[in-house]
Order: C-alpha cells, then sequence, then structure tokens
C-alpha cells in the first residue's frame, strides 16, 4: 500500500507541476498577444472599417452649345414667341456665359 501512495503522490506532484507551468505559459502568451493586439488592431482597422471612398461626383451635364441655343432662340422670336425684351434678355444671358 505504500508504493500505492507513493505512486499517486508523485502523479499528483506532476501533474500539479505540469498544470502551474502550462498556466504561466498561457499568462506569458496571453500578455504578448495584449502587447501587440494595438498593432494587429490598427492594421485590422484600417484594412476592414475604413470606409470606402466616397463615389465620384455625377458628371455636369453637357453645356449646350451657345450657337445652337442662339439659333434656336432666333427660331423663337421670328415664330412669335418671345418678345423683343425676352429675346434680347436670353441672347444676353446666352452671350454672358461664353
Amino acid at each position: 500500500m505504500p508504493g500505492l501512495l507513493r505512486g499517486v503522490a508523485r502523479t499528483a506532484v506532476v501533474a500539479g507541476t505540469a498544470t502551474a507551468v502550462s498556466n504561466r505559459v498561457s499568462r506569458r502568451q496571453a500578455s504578448r498577444w495584449a502587447a501587440e493586439q494595438p498593432q494587429y488592431q490598427q492594421g485590422y482597422d484600417q484594412q476592414y472599417e475604413q470606409a470606402p471612398p466616397p463615389p465620384p461626383p455625377p458628371a455636369a451635364p453637357p453645356a449646350d452649345d451657345p450657337i445652337a441655343l442662339l439659333s434656336q432662340l432666333g427660331r423663337l422670336h421670328e415664330a412669335g414667341t418671345l418678345t423683343d425684351e425676352e429675346f434680347a434678355a436670353q441672347k444676353a444671358r446666352i452671350l454672358a456665359q461664353m
């Protein structure tokens, strides 16, 4: 029986030592990872949580050809749709944009 108790005691000591060493290694590893985590977290933030760039603004509508606008304005004036004052005002606006 004393041999059996000695074997059980030895097993308990070995198991306890192994557990203590394992816990110490785990704590040391966890502290290393915690120290390195901001570096990894920053890389993660930059890589995955950064908002995508906004889409480019819509293209401005193409500017109307001033010559075509003046021609159309002239036809409207000849047809009587525009008065002389309206024609002059629109013509001045178109010419100012050139």
